[in-house]
């Protein structure tokens, strides 16, 4: 199955490339490697604030880790002129939960993005990772997330 036919099978509509809010680019590529910039947690097309363990369960923050990996996949299709067939593996997650002190689930978290990552790419969706709980995010958003694609 190609990847548009799952992303259709899973309902999901790829978003064009985010609009960075700061000075830098949504992406960059270097060789074989695209370096995705950190995309927020979005819900309705505004900022998904929020902090986990304060006002938001661990269950909605992979919601928004999920939503987060369909604004990179979005970006990353955007990279690749429209194929992300071109994608050979997602080297690596990097995501920042904003979180209380006490929290300690933000690789469950973090899980919304990954499994979504692997419905979609198959093998090539698994990657290495890591998962932070800090302090507070830009914009107020529950989660930040990059990535690490290895393309052709």
């Amino acid at each position: 199955m190609t990847i548009a036919a799952k992303l259709k099978e899973l309902g999901i509509q790829l978003p064009p490339a985010s609009t960075p809010a700061a000075a830098y680019v949504p992406y960059v590529r270097t060789g074989n490697l695209i370096f995705l910039s950190g995309h927020i947690a979005r819900k309705n097309g505004k900022v998904w604030v929020g902090q986990l363990g304060r006002d938001m369960t661990t269950a909605e923050g992979k919601q928004a880790a999920r939503a987060v990996a369909i604004d990179m996949i979005g970006t990353l299709n955007a990279a690749l002129d429209g194929n992300l067939e071109r994608v050979r593996r997602i080297v690596k997650v990097m995501s920042l939960v904003n979180s209380t002190a006490d929290y300690t689930e933000h690789h469950m978290v973090t899980n919304g993005c990954s499994e979504l990552l692997g419905e979609v790419f198959g093998d090539k969706g698994k990657h290495a990772r890591d998962a932070f709980g800090v302090a507070q995010i830009a914009l107020g958003a529950c989660v930040e997330i990059d990535l690490i694609a290895e393309v052709d």
